[in-house]
């Protein structure tokens, strides 16, 4: 994975701290066009893999990534999985049947076939395999080489000691989608725990890191532990605890712990995406430099 991962909570009015925020990017980012400027300007800074959600909106971006091949040559999608208003508001509008038949891939009847059995049978494994497959139908063609659980279903699986399905999600992604099965949690301790008691060693994780334990379930001082001496790759989101953190602390907090793989941010305009770049870089050299010096 890169060092820098770029976000999409700020084209769909995601901020856990201010509505207004919110009501201002959801009329700023309501053309697809700012989306794709903005999507141009991270590229221009460097930054080639977006995370993203399944958002309806993100299959316009998709089409125009296949359409621009040569425009888009190193580019890479983190797809991360459910989006789950798109299914509440497809269930309230359309039934459950219409959603099934909005959302489920390939032949609506087998597909359907597999679905009902599964629910009769209660058999939750293929039911998430049928999940999976309808939200990777607008990925079709592009490089995606970690496919995400988000955390509301993660941390829910978490909750119910539902692991074996997070595992089967895992192995699923790996063998349909030649990927890799990445997690997103609020508990970093609790997840890392349970997915290396199902086998799963040295996991792709994101979660909350940040030096106000903003979202960091089981507090700071479990996760620097954790960062300093467990097999892990953790990508470290709301670094600046949604603005609570001034962005040089923020990061600078960041880049100094160790076992952080890579950094994901998100931001609006092109001046942001550069300062927050150039704040990564500038504090991993002097964190390497730190580590030098003391060696």
């Amino acid at each position: 994975m890169e060092r820098i991962l770029f976000g999409d909570n700020q084209f769909f009015a995601v901020n856990h701290i201010s509505d207004e925020k919110s009501r201002a990017q959801s009329i700023r980012f309501q053309d697809d066009k700012a989306i794709l400027k903005t999507l141009d300007h991270a590229i221009g800074a460097g930054v080639t893999t977006f995370m993203c959600t399944t958002h309806d909106r993100i299959a316009n971006i998709c089409e125009h990534v296949r359409n621009h091949p040569g425009r888009y040559t190193d580019f890479k999608m983190f797809p991360c999985m459910p989006y789950a208003h798109k299914y509440a508001n497809a269930v309230t509008e359309l039934g459950i049947l219409g959603a099934l038949q909005e959302y489920v891939p390939g032949n609506f009847l087998g597909s359907l076939y597999k679905g009902g059995r599964a629910f009769l049978s209660k058999d939750y494994l293929s039911i998430m395999e049928l999940l999976v497959d309808s939200e990777m139908k607008m990925f079709k063609g592009i490089n995606t080489p970690v496919i995400f659980l988000q955390n509301i279903i993660t941390d829910l699986l978490l909750g119910l000691g539902m692991i074996e399905v997070l595992k089967s999600f895992y192995l699923y992604v790996q063998k349909k989608y030649n990927a890799e099965g990445g997690f997103i949690t609020m508990n970093l301790p609790k997840l890392l725990n349970e997915l290396e008691g199902v086998g799963i060693e040295n996991p792709v994780i994101c979660t909350s890191i940040n030096k106000i334990g903003f979202r960091m379930s089981g507090g700071i001082k479990a996760y620097e532990e954790i960062l300093a001496t467990r097999k892990v790759r953790v990508i470290a989101m709301q670094v600046l605890a949604s603005g609570a953190i001034p962005p040089n602390d923020a990061i600078k907090y960041v880049c100094n712990l160790p076992n952080i793989e890579s950094i994901l941010f998100g931001a609006s305009s092109k001046a942001n995406i550069q300062e927050t770049v150039s704040l990564i870089h500038k504090n991993d050299v002097s964190s390497s430099a730190e580590k030098i010096a003391t060696v």
